[in-house]
């Protein structure tokens, strides 16, 4: 199997990932909207959600695949995650020092 580069997948496969992405985001801006965190329509709010949502499923995709997870368990995670917007990014922050740390402290022992 040839190794995996973000060069290597197709556009149908990017276009894919991308509109789940949009859709996630675009959850997520009315779900603001309508819980009162963002007390109107606002379009640089809605863009900036949809760029957010956007980075964040192109990197779920990307860890899906690092992680060989299946196709639609992959569409799932990286609606799931786009719908979190920022708040998935802060979970991958904190999962990766977590494990930063880990790899760090094994060379101390």
């Amino acid at each position: 199997m040839p190794e995996k580069d973000p060069l290597s997948y197709s556009l149908i496969t990017y276009a894919w990932v991308f509109g789940i992405s949009l859709f996630g985001g675009l959850a997520g801006y009315f779900r603001k909207v309508k819980s009162g965190l963002i007390s109107r329509f606002s379009l640089i709010e809605l863009v900036g959600e949809m760029f957010i949502s956007a980075f964040v499923g192109v990197m779920t995709f990307y860890l899906c695949e690092w992680a060989d997870i299946p196709g639609p368990l992959a569409a799932a995670l990286i609606g799931i995650a786009s719908h979190m917007g920022s708040r998935a990014i802060f979970i991958f922050e904190t999962a990766a020092d977590k494990a930063f740390q880990r790899f760090v402290n094994v060379g101390k022992l």
